[in-house]
């Protein structure tokens, strides 16, 4: 009988040290390949990846030497030649004005100058399209895709670009509040946290997966040591679904633009708690019979928690010329009024 038993117990030993190894290595094996597919992510990210050149491109002719690149921005490439960047890492200023110029001048990965010509640009999300120009083989031999999926609070990212003009350099980090708003923009930021300077602006903001999440936008400094001037862990990404919709309306021959309800919104105090109001009603808004005072309560049926909240919901869900229904409650009555959107 004891003789039984230690047969059994050494038996189930064995099977159990067969499986913990055969689990073990299946863990091994998938960590070690997903730590490859990011590694061939990051590497498509970065051949990707170009720096926005200062100045217009020069006419072909002798070689110059002793000639500074300076690099200005950053900007990737999303394939057939399309580049995307942020708007302000490419404005010049002209006769007292900033303007986004006609043509502009990349350099590639493998340190090939290449000439682009702007499709489109739009200030409201500050995103700037440019589709490369000259021989295909002188290219970004890579190119990233959107992601299907927004960012969210602790989300593990990274960001290619040319801080202060130096690199490729890469910078990894994660999501922190995906609903941060800065006085740059009117749609609302990922806050990052992640290391990144002057000269970032304009790179992609990337997944896991190499697909674009975001378009870094701003940094706030932090530091006020010397050696960190221009650099912040402390950043600002545009939301990688708004920069699509930007993307996709000027590949399609599009005016780029996004909802515009035209209410001035102030806060009122509605017994013991705060409520938005209507503090000045323009455009259509006010073709619609906003008055001043009305209290914004739903959209759509959905209810108005914060002015981000009724801010984000214009720009991600809804289109120019779409008509929403706004319940409003104007003294003791609550009433729905439609309202035509207008465009940015």
């Amino acid at each position: 009988m004891v003789i039984s038993t230690m047969k059994r117990d050494l038996f189930l030993l064995v099977i159990g040290l067969v499986l913990w190894l055969c689990l073990g290595g299946s863990f091994a094996c998938a960590a070690g390949l997903e730590s490859k597919n990011y590694a061939q992510a990051i590497e498509q990210a970065k051949l990707a990846t170009v720096g926005i050149l200062q100045g217009v491109s020069a006419e072909a002719g002798e070689p110059e030497y002793d000639v500074s690149v300076k690099i200005r921005g950053t900007g990737i490439h999303l394939g057939e030649g399309v580049i995307l960047t942020a708007r302000h890492a490419v404005e010049r200023s002209e006769g007292g004005k900033r303007v986004v110029p006609k043509e502009i001048r990349v350099m590639t990965d493998n340190l090939r100058q290449v000439s682009a010509i702007r499709l489109g640009a739009n200030s409201y999300v500050d995103v700037a399209v440019y589709r490369l120009q000259g021989d295909t083989s002188d290219w970004p031999i890579s190119a990233v895709k959107f992601s299907q999926q927004d960012a969210t609070y602790g989300d593990e990212v990274f960001t290619v670009g040319y801080p202060m003009g130096r690199g490729p350099a890469l910078s990894f980090g994660q999501v922190g509040n995906p609903n941060t708003f800065l006085s740059t923009v009117q749609s609302r930021l990922l806050q990052v946290d992640l290391s990144a300077c002057r000269g970032n602006s304009g790179g992609g903001l990337l997944n896991h997966d190499g697909q674009l999440v975001g378009l870094v936008h701003a940094i706030i400094q932090t530091e006020r040591l010397q050696a960190e001037r221009g650099c912040s862990r402390f950043g600002f990404a545009l939301p990688g679904m708004l920069v699509k919709r930007v993307v996709d309306a000027v590949l399609t021959g599009e005016a780029p633009g996004f909802s515009v309800l035209g209410i001035h919104l102030k806060t009122l105090k509605d017994g013991n708690r705060w409520v938005l109001g209507v503090a000045k009603a323009t455009g259509p808004s006010r073709h619609a019979g906003f008055k001043k005072g009305d209290i914004l309560v739903a959209i759509d049926e959905l209810k108005i928690t914060s002015a981000s909240q009724l801010k984000n919901y214009l720009l991600e869900r809804t289109t120019p010329g779409q008509t929403v229904a706004l319940l409003v409650q104007r003294g003791d009555t609550k009433r729905t009024i439609s309202v035509k959107l207008g465009k940015s």
